[in-house]
């Protein structure tokens, strides 16, 4: 089996790429080769028994798919996009990284025919909802985006379905809670600050929240996150019908419930180091976000995260601080 990931260089990319080289197998298939793309040369890869190859290009480059493609992977885990909010920032940047990129891929698979039909598993993202909100959104709530970001994610998942219906590839749309803890340093997605207040104070550093306490979200592990992308290349498609496009399990929680969660694991000492500075342009775009979500859907499909905001900050710590708190 030979596996594509195009944003391999990015945290979730990087999780997946180790997790698929520990295993050596996806599903019951063995691996025969890995090519991570990204747009910056990544960190070394990890020691596999299959060769991983890294291709430095810009997916939003007419030409670059092509390269992928030729390759023919069986699976591609199309993870690559720009942030929240720097998409929000530059519009002509996020719509050429994030929709134009996309297309261009879709393109290239679908020009090389000779029954070339690849797995095409795509990060999506919560932020093609947008307010009003019921308490929970079911999961055929329509999608009205308030975000370019969002937006681009939303046209994204249209595209995928219809060439899926169209027989092109056999693509699946997940739409990630965020990611939290993120390991590593602050980027410059506008739900960050979940994450960094979380990180920051574990590790030893103060965070700024930008935010007031009662801001809800939901939230997602990396270690769940890689969880959805394996699930996702392995499962019998099938089961979607023409609904590919797939809302995830999560933790539905306020930032006041994070930082008693933080207070739990870590005591007030950890928690001491958050500092309050409110931003009214992270206030603006979080006043859209969703806030909770059924997800029986993903849950009837077999996608599992955690319960509680206290098992992703223990996630976190075991993952990536070795069990030790600063």
């Amino acid at each position: 089996m030979k596996i594509l990931v195009i944003g391999g260089g990015g945290m979730v990319g990087a999780k997946l790429i180790g997790r698929l080289a520990k295993d050596g197998q996806l599903g019951h298939a063995q691996i025969t080769s890995l090519v991570r793309q990204d747009i910056v040369l990544p960190a070394p890869p990890p020691t596999a028994v299959f060769p991983i190859d890294t291709h430095l290009g810009d997916l939003s480059v007419p030409g670059e798919a092509e390269k992928l493609i030729a390759l023919r992977p069986d699976i591609i885990f199309h993870l690559a996009a720009i942030v929240s909010g720097e998409a929000e920032a530059d519009f002509e940047k996020g719509y050429r990284i994030n929709l134009d990129g996309t297309r261009y891929l879709f393109e290239a698979i679908r020009k090389a025919g000779n029954g070339y039909r690849p797995r095409l598993v795509f990060t999506s993202s919560i932020a093609v909802f947008g307010a009003p909100f019921p308490e929970a959104i079911p999961d055929d709530y329509f999608t009205t985006p308030l975000t370019s970001y969002g937006t681009q994610k939303a046209i994204c998942e249209l595209l995928l379905t219809d060439y899926t219906r169209r027989g092109f590839f056999d693509g699946i749309g997940l739409r990630f809670p965020t990611i939290c803890v993120r390991p590593g340093k602050p980027n410059l997605a506008a739900s960050g600050f979940f994450s960094n207040i979380i990180r920051e104070p574990l590790a030893g550093h103060e965070a700024v929240l930008p935010v007031s306490e009662d801001v809800r979200h939901w939230h997602a592990s990396p270690r769940a996150a890689t969880g959805f992308l394996l699930h996702a290349a392995t499962m019998t498609l099938g089961e979607l019908g023409n609904r590919r496009n797939v809302t995830l399990p999560g933790v539905s929680c306020t930032v006041g419930e994070q930082i008693q969660a933080l207070r739990k694991v870590a005591g007030d000492r950890v928690v001491a180091r958050i500092r309050r500075e409110p931003n009214e342009t992270i206030i603006r775009i979080v006043s859209g976000w969703p806030r909770n979500f059924e997800a029986r859907r993903g849950r009837e499909l077999g996608f599992t995260a955690e319960t509680s905001f206290e098992e992703i900050i223990r996630v976190h710590v075991a993952d990536e601080l070795d069990g030790k708190i600063a």
